[in-house]
């Protein structure tokens, strides 16, 4: 039974098959007791910016922008993505491309995945990172492949399909991050508004973890949903992506978890790209 007394909460997530799948079964009414759900579908790029400007109840964005909205939203401690060998991947033409002297193309420079571009160039570029653009994600892999930059910075599904493009990876962020501080990778927050106030929050939390579990529990039931927001998704690429980016972090952030997410905001903050956090920014509530 939904909680009558609340009005739909309203919540942005993307149409990959990790957010949906983590969310059919709430945002379906089968989870007993859950909020109701108004779903608004917007690529992180988009729920970034919803969430710099204090829109809607619920998002997924990425834990880059907690700095910027921390004040108005708080963590969820579950729902979202972190996880091991699914990091970005930065891709070439070849394995002798310059990048600082190159033009690097990213998908957002308030995402996770720039963050952790840029701290592996701290650490393996002396040199720099000659020009990075902005540009939207499904034009990164073409980008590259034609010449008209010289790297791309990618993510998700573009782990199993930038090989069709003939690309090289010349490094994987993920892969840098765990060897260099030995946490899991964070990448997508699910925050909510703070004024919902604790009960709502308590409700929200649980009822992001029970949709996650019944997903689990039967995964056919989400494939409907999972396929008809990835139509031109592989099915078996779509499967992938769920099994990389949904795991054991999604239903509990855990303490590595959340030393993963303070660990990369604190490193992003020493660098100057991102603000400090507080002591007590990340705890719920």
């Amino acid at each position: 039974m939904r909680h009558a007394a609340v009005p739909p909460l309203r919540i942005a997530y993307s149409p990959c098959p990790n957010d949906t799948f983590v969310f059919d079964a709430w945002a379906h009414g089968r989870v007993p007791g859950a909020p109701e759900l108004d779903v608004t579908f917007a690529d992180i790029d988009i729920t970034n910016g919803m969430a710099e400007r204090g829109e809607l109840d619920v998002l997924k964005v990425s834990y880059a922008v907690l700095p910027w909205v921390l004040d108005e939203y708080t963590l969820l401690p579950c729902g979202g993505a972190l996880g091991r060998g699914n990091g970005p991947l930065v891709l070439t033409r070849g394995p002798d491309a310059d990048l600082t002297a190159g033009t690097v193309a990213v998908p957002s420079e308030r995402s996770t995945a720039y963050l952790l571009f840029r701290l592996w160039a701290a650490d393996v570029l002396p040199g720099g990172v000659g020009r990075v653009v902005v540009m939207p994600f499904h034009e990164i892999m073409p980008a590259v492949r034609d010449g008209k930059v010289d790297a791309g910075l990618v993510i998700h599904e573009a782990r199993f399909t930038y090989q069709d493009y003939g690309l090289h990876s010349l490094a994987d962020m993920g892969e840098h991050w765990e060897s260099t501080t030995g946490l899991p990778i964070p990448l997508g927050a699910i925050i909510a508004k703070r004024n919902l106030g604790a009960d709502t929050l308590q409700a929200l939390a649980e009822a992001a973890r029970t949709s996650v579990r019944m997903a689990w529990d039967d995964p056919d039931a989400s494939r409907p949903y999972v396929r008809a927001h990835a139509q031109e998704m592989d099915p078996a690429v779509a499967d992938q992506h769920i099994a990389l980016y949904v795991n054991e972090f999604t239903a509990d952030l855990g303490t590595d978890g959340y030393a993963a997410v303070r660990g990369l905001l604190t490193r992003a903050a020493d660098e100057g790209l991102v603000p400090p956090l507080s002591p007590d920014a990340l705890t719920f509530g």
